[in-house]
């Protein structure tokens, strides 16, 4: 198609002619179509059995290029996550010509620039090596495989691959039987078991992945840990910070006006931060708290269970370790959590896992007002504690009840934060329609998949209204949100509340410290701008210094450039922080980022006085 023309007669050819449908548009995630498979025995039985596993794959086929060929998809990495689906099929199949053809696609359809040269490399290499030597488990294979990776990736530039090659090595050092099946075991066994032997799409592909990690990964762990640490050892170049001429830090004693910022996530360490609080009427941190049952809590820290309590230190070391890895930094901490998960015994997947998952919840909230309040002696926080689950199965699950108790908590936060003098509120956090679905499914609630559309429909529907409405209410405060590291588009996906369009919310996508775009960011039409969001360091609970990654990291860096601005110049309004910051931030080449740049955002905030 060259024109608009062209397409205007093709699409007439296609309405005359009595054998062509018209492909139905998707616009939204949570509409694309949804199956049910019948699982007879256990999963893990079927995902090591390669007749059952072939039965199963195949509906699962059927399924997915129905979709492909009757659906036009409004978003490409919905479409990408599709053919990845087929294109595994076809590799464990042995129709290996075919799942080349597929990652060439999948590659058709990249957008991001480290995402288009990666794209389908290790695929091609695994068919390339498995039609020289004829097998896909041999050693002779597996060298093969890591040749080819290697050779194709000393011809692509390193600046720009860097951190999915980091990524990808961290990936094979921890990955092993137990991490891969744990899943398939402790969490979606049990939701066959509760469904009668039904399984949905919703979890379908995690049953071709798991095949997939045993049959073709697995066997290349070793091979490709060293092709990739050897890459990266070759190649010790540091990405240039773009972040340290473009920041400012407020000077203090100047007499610039305190800004009330509020951080609403998972809690705030205030003993941290003595001098930058906001304190009630009895002198201490300001505070409001809801645990996961949306009920009233006095704790302005996610719970610890007591039984986990002695093991804090070890979990927040975890935490550090997962992210040592993901840089490729040799620490003590990295080499404990790569042991750790790449031995997993059968039995510990889901004690380890929940465990990591409560120690982010407990720490996620403190990191993200460290970033909030850096350099800037005039910000106050306000801690606004809500609570997330971490278990592989919900506790609580959804319920009409704990909707409608979360919209009345969400208009109580916003009514808190004006009475607390609140400007600008962090929003690291998110959801999805289909996050509801698969929540409903894993809690049995709901028949078929389109009852659980139904619920989670109206569910999703009662916490975006109360979102927006309690955003409307407060004109004056300015709304800050990470865009979401699912590496999607967030108005496709309905996420919650990055895409929300209103003239008081900003969202914010992820990039690096050389403003490369960050492999785990999501983007689409409202995300506006992008901040570092690449191992920044902050605090945890109790005065650990840790860097993390992810948009959670990135919208602070903007919020705190908003108080910032709102501390030169108290009189700015939010829709003219946002025209500011947006206008003063640097567009790359091929338009998807919008770098901030803190020093000319703040300068014009003093000139607009």
């Amino acid at each position: 198609m060259t024109g608009r023309l062209l397409t205007l007669v093709v699409a007439l050819f296609l309405a005359a002619s009595p054998a062509a449908q018209a492909k139905k548009r998707i616009d939204k995630a949570a509409d694309l179509p949804r199956f049910t498979y019948r699982i007879d025995g256990k999963l893990e039985d079927l995902v090591r059995n390669p007749e059952a596993f072939g039965k199963f794959a195949a509906q699962v086929r059927r399924d997915e290029q129905s979709v492909l060929d009757g659906y036009q998809i409004a978003d490409k990495s919905a479409e990408r996550g599709i053919l990845g689906v087929l294109a595994r099929i076809d590799f464990l199949e042995g129709r290996y010509a075919d799942a080349a053809k597929r990652a060439d696609q999948i590659q058709a359809l990249e957008e991001k620039p480290a995402d288009k040269l990666l794209s389908g490399v290790l695929l091609h290499a695994m068919v390339d090596a498995q039609a020289k030597t004829g097998s896909i488990d041999s050693p002779a294979y597996q060298q093969e495989v890591a040749r080819i990776v290697a050779g194709k990736l000393e011809k692509m530039p390193y600046a720009v691959i860097a951190n999915d090659i980091k990524e990808a090595k961290t990936v094979s050092e921890i990955i092993g039987e137990a991490l891969v099946m744990g899943n398939i075991r402790d969490r979606l066994q049990p939701v066959v078991d509760k469904a009668g032997g039904v399984l949905s799409s919703e979890f379908s592909s995690s049953i071709i992945g798991a095949r997939y990690a045993l049959v073709a990964r697995l066997p290349l762990k070793e091979a490709l840990t060293r092709t990739y640490t050897a890459y990266l050892a070759a190649h010790k170049v540091e990405k240039p910070d773009i972040w340290a001429a473009r920041d400012v830090d407020l000077p203090p004693g100047k007499g610039y006006k305190p800004v009330n910022v509020a951080v609403w996530d998972s809690g705030v360490d205030a003993s941290l931060f003595p001098g930058k609080l906001v304190l009630d009427s009895a002198g201490k941190p300001a505070f409001l708290a809801f645990d996961v049952r949306e009920n009233p809590s006095k704790s302005p820290l996610m719970p610890i269970p007591e039984a986990l309590r002695g093991k804090l230190p070890q979990l927040k070391s975890r935490i550090k370790g997962l992210s040592d890895l993901q840089s490729n930094v040799d620490s003590p901490e990295a080499t404990e959590v790569k042991k750790l998960l790449s031995g997993l015994k059968r039995d510990e997947y889901r004690s380890v896992v929940e465990e990591i998952g409560l120690a982010s919840n407990y720490s996620h909230g403190t990191h993200v007002a460290g970033i909030a309040s850096a350099g800037n002696p005039y910000a106050r926080l306000v801690n606004a504690r809500i609570e997330f689950d971490y278990h592989l199965l919900p506790d609580p699950c959804p319920s009409r009840e704990l909707a409608d108790k979360n919209a009345r908590n969400v208009q109580s936060d916003v009514d808190f934060f004006k009475k607390e003098g609140v400007r600008v509120v962090n929003m690291s956090w998110g959801g999805t329609v289909k996050d509801y679905e698969g929540q409903l499914e894993l809690c049995n609630i709901g028949k078929t998949p389109d009852e659980r559309k139904k619920i989670a429909r109206e569910y999703f529907d009662i916490q975006k209204k109360a979102l927006v409405a309690a955003f409307k209410s407060a004109p004056g405060i300015l709304f800050v949100a990470a865009a979401g590291n699912s590496n999607e588009n967030s108005t496709f996906a309905e996420a919650i509340p990055a895409d929300i369009v209103l003239p008081n919310l900003l969202t914010v996508g992820a990039v690096d410290k050389a403003g490369d775009e960050a492999s785990f960011t999501s983007y689409g039409p409202t995300v506006k701008v992008h901040a570092n969001g690449y191992q920044v360091e902050s605090y945890l609970p109790g005065g650990d210094r840790v860097a993390l990654s992810g948009t959670s990291m990135a919208s602070p860096q903007v919020t705190g450039l908003a108080a910032k601005m709102l501390a030169v110049n108290p009189k700015l309004t939010p829709p003219k922080v946002i025209d500011i910051i947006v206008k003063t931030s640097d567009a790359s080449a091929d338009g998807r980022r919008h770098l901030i740049n803190p020093k000319k955002a703040v300068a014009a905030a003093q000139a607009a006085k």
